[in-house]
């Protein structure tokens, strides 16, 4: 089998981020950034499927030349080889991930696309669903459980109030959510290994894409802050506060 992977660059999560002057986006300078938490369980889960029917893991990003560092940390954890789209722009949006990933799909032919089920970035969660509408696969969105048998893929998603059960005929998209796997730690030689494992770079341009925005960031601003809480003496008062102030009775 081929799988063929995302992997996004993302800032930490564990970064304290602020918006640029301008509002046009956030200030990257000197922030930590990371493999998207999602796109590396769904790195894990490619490898867990390659051990158990062979195969190959093929993992892509979209970004600039610093994306590659992303890439080599899949293929530290085991991957093939990588599929660096270089792409300076920004305001990439996910419609044009979508048709970046659908030509690559064409050339690469994988038996499944696993996704993260979103970008902790934008948090938008509509390329995978997106890039399966185009492909015309089935889709199984935010797994719990990967099985593959019989040229199937059943997937145990988590729904509101619970777990539901779908199964779809390969190729098909899948995305990871946060329960699945727990990614491994690459190893010294697996690092050493990645130094070696092929890198291709492609550009939209080569692929034929045209990345035209559907979807345009205005822009940004940080949250308002929260008020400090207050303390009550007894439950009367709370009540009657929920009431006639928070208006939430």
């Amino acid at each position: 089998m081929k799988f063929l992977v995302t992997v996004k660059r993302v800032t930490d999560y564990e970064a304290k981020i602020k918006v640029k002057a301008d509002k046009s986006g956030i200030v990257t300078d000197g922030v930590n950034m990371i493999v998207n938490p999602f796109d590396e369980i769904g790195v894990e889960e490619a490898l867990r499927l390659k051990e158990k029917h062979g195969g190959e893991v093929v993992v892509v990003s979209i970004g600039d030349k610093d994306a590659t560092q992303q890439i080599r940390s899949a293929l530290a954890m085991g991957a093939d080889r990588g599929v660096l789209v270089t792409s300076n722009d920004a305001e990439l949006d996910s419609a044009g991930v979508a048709k970046i990933l659908e030509k690559l799909v064409a050339e690469e032919s994988p038996d499944m696309v696993i996704m993260g089920k979103q970008a902790i970035d934008g948090d938008s969660n509509q390329a995978a669903q997106m890039l399966a509408e185009r492909l015309g696969w089935g889709q199984a969105t935010f797994a719990n459980t990967v099985t593959v048998e019989d040229g199937k893929v059943t997937v145990i998603r988590e729904a509101d109030g619970g777990l539901e059960t779908v199964s779809c005929t390969l190729p098909a998209v899948v995305t990871t959510d946060l329960r699945l796997n727990e990614p491994r730690y690459a190893s010294l030689p697996g690092i050493m290994k990645a130094k070696r494992k092929p890198l291709k770079e492609v550009s939209p341009a080569d692929l034929g894409v045209d990345l035209a925005l559907q979807v345009v960031v205005k822009g940004l601003e940080e949250p308002p802050q929260k008020s400090a809480g207050q303390i009550v003496p007894d439950v009367a008062t709370l009540v009657d506060k929920l009431q006639n102030e928070a208006k939430a009775l």
